[in-house]
């Protein structure tokens, strides 16, 4: 597929345009460094939406990935073997006005937005590639994948970072969402808890409102180190 950019409509303009400017001032203020650089590096802005082909460029001239559009949600082992690739699936529709606040599907905003600014990232990228050749090596185990879902969820979709002592947000999950946004890193109601694979294999997460629990990493290192770990708990579990 290829983003058929004529085709937005004054509309689509002004809904990209809304969405990144609420969020817009919530990311730089809590928002990773790494992810406020990935923005800069992609050449987001509000004018306009962002077209797919000028940033896939400089993706891979930075960290080998690109983005690979999706019509909207594909299953599991294509997913899983996309990200193998280098690959992240994305779609190029976006929602409506009167669905700023809540999309049930992922639209546009969300995959890129909220995604690709940490496809900039090394150590980020090379957690994600291998995290997807580990579920690739098990996609017809469900037990399996639905854990492995459970540390994608809980990283890459609602992740938090500390940097010099200070709670960020590096999760596509909650950047995209201006409520939960101020939510993960501010409200009393939620649990913050200290990244740890195992425990994440074994938390449910939560789709239809704001997470129970946050795990906190303390550097995209931490995430690829992580893996050798995560493979040796999966090899158990495939045991089993």
């Amino acid at each position: 597929m290829t983003q058929e950019y004529s085709k937005y409509t004054p509309e689509d303009q002004a809904v990209w345009q809304a969405l990144y400017e609420r969020q817009i001032t919530q990311i730089h203020a809590y928002a990773s460094k790494a992810y406020i650089g990935g923005m800069d590096y992609c050449g987001f802005s509000a004018n306009e939406i962002p077209n797919i082909a000028h940033i896939n460029e400089r993706l891979i001239a930075i960290t080998g990935w690109q983005i690979e559009i999706v019509p909207g949600l594909i299953d599991n082992a294509s997913f899983f073997e996309l990200l193998g690739q280098k690959k992240f699936p994305a779609s190029t529709w976006l929602r409506k006005m009167e669905q700023l606040d809540y999309l049930e599907e992922p639209d546009m905003f969300h995959d890129v937005l909220g995604h690709v600014p940490l496809l900039a990232t090394k150590d980020f990228c090379s957690f994600l590639e291998n995290l997807a050749k580990i579920a690739s090596q098990h996609i017809h185990n469900d037990t399996i994948i639905e854990a492995l879902s459970r540390v994608y969820w809980y990283t890459i979709e609602f992740g938090l970072i500390e940097e010099t002592g200070i709670l960020k947000i590096y999760g596509a999950g909650i950047l995209s969402s201006s409520g939960e946004t101020y939510y993960s890193v501010h409200s009393h109601e939620p649990k913050r808890v200290p990244y740890n694979v195992a425990q994440i294999l074994n938390t449910p997460y939560i789709k239809d409102k704001f997470q129970e629990q946050y795990f906190v990493i303390g550097s995209y290192k931490q995430l690829f180190d992580s893996l050798t770990e995560l493979n040796g708990l999966i090899a158990a579990m495939a045991n089993n």
